[in-house]
């Protein structure tokens, strides 16, 4: 029995054989999934292929057209969403100022820098007190989006419980 699970000395001589033809389909295939190079001259030779563009998103607009064009009418409808109609949103000085209720609830968010990436900061106050905590402001971020500005907003002024039955 053991001679019939040795390996003959014919198929050893196969066996470098075999294992050379697998690595050059190997080399093979290899080499034709490598990227093609063009070479000047060459006929039939593929051009490179340009990276393609950056996709521009909201964010990278100019600072004041942004927070006009995108942050306000985003804000309106958060808080149309959360059933406040009477909301005064101002953008002045590199501050975007909110108000409703006839101005007893009041929020701003300040942005050091006209960058949506600058430090930022946020205050709200009540009846005609001033505010009385400047706060940092979605600090940890990494990327700022329009998104996120909304929902930073959103999420401190309803931890401050002014909205409806929260």
């Amino acid at each position: 029995m053991a001679d019939e699970t040795a390996p003959q000395p014919q198929e050893r001589a196969e066996a470098p054989q075999a294992k050379a033809a697998k690595a050059g389909a190997t080399e093979q295939a290899k080499a034709a999934k490598a990227p093609k190079v063009a070479v000047e001259g060459a006929e039939g030779a593929e051009a490179p292929k340009a990276k393609a563009a950056k996709k521009e998103t909201l964010e990278d607009k100019p600072f004041p057209d942004f927070i006009s064009q995108d942050y306000l009418p985003a804000l309106e409808k958060a808080f149309a969403a959360k059933n406040v109609s009477d909301l005064e949103l101002s953008f002045v000085d590199n501050q975007v100022s909110g108000q409703w209720l006839d101005g007893q609830r009041r929020f701003t968010v300040y942005f050091a820098q006209p960058n949506l990436n600058a430090a930022r900061a946020f205050s709200c106050a009540t009846g005609k007190a001033a505010p009385s905590t400047l706060e940092p402001f979605l600090g940890d971020e990494r990327k700022i989006t329009l998104d996120l500005l909304v929902f930073g907003v959103i999420q401190r002024l309803n931890a401050q419980k002014w909205f409806g039955s929260n």
